[in-house]
This record gives C-alpha cells, structure tokens and sequence, in this order.
C-alpha cells in the first residue's frame, strides 16, 4: 500500500469512526443529565428513559432508509443530509418546552444520526473485505471506543456550568463538523457497482437477507447483546447516582473507564484477526459476557460493594466491541454491492432492541438495580443461545481457512 493510500486510509477510518460515534455521543454524554432533565421536566425515570428510546427508535429507522438509498445513490449525498439533519433537530432538542417535543427531537436526531452509522459501514465493506474487513472493523471501534470515554466526562463537566441543553449545543457543533466533512470525502461507491432501480430495489433485497438463517443469527445475536447493552446505558445513572451516591462527575468517570474497556476489546480483535477464527473470538466473548451478567445480577441480589460491581461490570460490557466487530464482519462477507441495505438490518436490530429496553428498566423506579441486572442477564443469554442456533452451525464442521483480503 503507498504512503498516500495510507494516509487516505487513516483518514477515512478516523471519519468512519465518527460517524460510528453518532450513537454513543447521542446516548452518553448526557446520561449524567438525566436526573436533572427528569426534575426539569417533572416526569418519572421511566418516561426520561423514552428519551432514549425515541433516539435508539429513530436511528433502528433511519438505518433501514438510510441503507438502501445510499446503495442507490452513493454514499456521499445522504451521509451529508443526514448530518445536516441531525445538527438541525439537535437545535430543536434544546428549545423544547415540553417532554413530548423533546420525544419527536429526539426521535429526528437519531434518524438523522442512523444514516451516519449505517454508512459508515457500507463505506467499509465498500473499501475492505475478508480479514481486512474485520482489522479495519476493529479500527472504527477503536476510534468509537473514544466516544463513550469522553462523552460522559464531557456532559459532566458541561453540567458544571451549563443544564443539559449546553450538551445538546455541543452535538449540533460535532453534526455541522461531520455534514463538512461528507462533502469533501471520497464517494466509495462508484455508479457501476449500485443498485439500479431506486431504493426500492434496495429494500426489495431485505427479502432475499430476511431468509439466510445465518445472516439472520447475527442480526437476531446482535439484537439480544445490544438490549443488555442498552439495559446497561439506560440505567446506570439512576443506579450509580441514586443508589451508590456518586456524583455525576463520578458517574462519568465510571462510564469512561467502561469505555476504555470498549476500545481495549476492540484493538485486540483486531490484532487477533487472522490469527483466530472469528467465530471463536465471538463463542469466546459471548459465554463471558453470559457469566459475567448473571454475576452482576447476584451481586445486586447481595448487596456486593460498588467496586465488585464496577469490575464485574468492566468486564462484562467490553465485550460488545468485540462482538460487534466478529459477528459485523462475518455477517457481511457475502455482501458486495448491497453493503448498505445488508448493514441496515443489522443496525436496526441492534438499535430497537435498545429502544425496548430502555423505559423497561425504569418501570420499578430509579432506587434499584435488580431491573437492569435482569434486563442484562436476558440479553447476553439471549445472545449466546442465538449464536449456537443460527451461527455456531456453519462452522463446526467447517475448516478454518485464511480469509481474502481486498
């Protein structure tokens, strides 16, 4: 590869990890805002916790959109609308008055920020495949990795001398960046290798997606870890600050610190990659993440120290980067120029399964932690019975060969 290829490649992942990072810096970075948004609008926890739902909503939706347009119309123009999009409706979470006017905001900005994270994966699987997929996968994550260790630090210390509105402010600014540099990127896509038809023609392949049982195991695999995940996001705040008195700033850091687990999960999949399968890596993570939810739910149960939880917790959430990475890079494999309608079922799943779970685990209120740790529990097990169902099949029987790398 020439220095200039390089430098084009080290580009294009920081940009494509971004846009990865929509839904994390969407999420997290006001977490530590949620108790006070609750008292500013005087709802209950279960009703801010739609916040989420409606943003995890919009972006399961805009991904199915997003997706098959831009395998008809490139990859250029809907990522630039859609970041254009997503700092507009960022505005209007701020100047909302009521919490139903924050729900709509919220539920346009993560359509808006679902073009972005779809894209972004079919510009991967446009420029990468084979084990090259799986490293350059890997890379997004490490550089998404970053999102939900700043985020929270971010929104904490936004919160010193700002409401939660002044977080929002700095979401329109990272959407305006983000919509610039779609302009001036590389189309990945050329015109010869799209789906020609309109979008329609993209969305009519769902169909052929829909009855691969193997590709359908990740998409369901996925959308069991991301609803523990998601448990886990909705949450912790209301667990950590009401329950084991810790400040925000507090609350960020511990969110951070599980970030760092993200991207230390992600950079050694893609340092194994090609070196073991990753159908291994994956069976490997998921009976980890299995174990380690099932002893955060006793430790609730028991009352442990919140330093028990914290390292149970650590362990038990870093292995989503690994997960994601494995089972995005094994599930597009077979996908060539219908990149983007292939990530968009993925995405979707994953994304409102976290919309579901998000109000779920404020039903009993924000002073126990008992509905999280089943949420989590539900979800990993979920995950780990999918991958034996739908995935482990294909290739118990099958020799382990050296990927191709394009």
């Amino acid at each position: 590869m020439s220095e200039q290829r390089q430098h084009l490649m080290i580009g294009l992942t920081v940009f494509l990890g971004m846009l990865a990072a929509i839904a994390p810096l969407s999420t997290d970075m006001y977490l530590p805002g949620l108790p006070a948004m609750m008292a500013d609008f005087g709802v209950v926890p279960s009703m801010i916790q739609l916040t989420l739902t409606a943003s995890m909503a919009g972006m399961a939706a805009g991904q199915i959109i997003a997706g098959p347009v831009s395998d008809d119309a490139g990859r250029r123009k809907p990522l630039f609308l859609g970041m254009a999009v997503f700092s507009l409706s960022s505005v209007a979470c701020i100047f909302s008055p009521t919490i139903w006017l924050l729900l709509v905001s919220r539920f346009i900005q993560g359509f808006a920020g679902g073009a972005g994270i779809v894209i972004a994966r079919a510009i991967a699987r446009d420029v990468c495949r084979g084990t090259a997929l799986t490293r350059l996968f890997s890379m997004l994550m490490l550089v998404n990795g970053i999102a939900p260790i700043l985020a929270p630090v971010i929104g904490g210390q936004i919160l010193r001398f700002s409401s939660w509105r002044g977080i929002f402010w700095l979401l329109v600014i990272i959407g305006l960046a983000l919509a610039v540099c779609a302009l001036f990127m590389p189309e990945t896509l050329p015109i010869r290798k799209r789906i020609h038809g309109g979008p329609l023609a993209g969305v009519r392949s769902f169909g052929k997606l829909f009855r691969d049982t193997y590709f359908m195991g990740h998409c369901v695999m996925q959308c069991f870890a991301f609803a523990a995940f998601f448990g886990y996001i909705s949450a912790s705040s209301f667990v950590f600050q009401n329950i084991y008195d810790v400040t925000p700033q507090t609350f960020s850091l511990i969110f951070g610190i599980n970030g760092i687990g993200l991207m230390i999960s992600g950079g050694l999949t893609g340092r194994l990659a090609g070196r073991i399968p990753d159908w291994k890596m994956l069976r490997f993570v998921l009976l980890v993440a299995a174990v380690g939810s099932m002893a955060l739910l006793t430790g609730f149960f028991l009352h442990w120290s919140v330093y028990a939880i914290l390292v149970i917790l650590f362990f038990t959430v870093a292995t989503l980067a690994s997960l994601s990475t494995s089972s995005f890079s094994m599930a597009m494999q077979a996908q060539g120029k219908n990149a983007g309608s292939a990530a968009a079922p993925i995405g979707f799943f994953s994304m409102i399964s976290g919309a579901v779970m998000a109000p779920v685990v404020g039903i009993a209120g924000s002073y126990t932690a008992i509905p999280m740790g089943i949420v989590m529990v539900i979800g990993e097990a979920g995950a780990l019975v999918s991958f034996y169902l739908f995935i482990y099949p294909s290739h118990k029987n099958r020799r382990d060969t050296k990927d191709v790398i394009q």
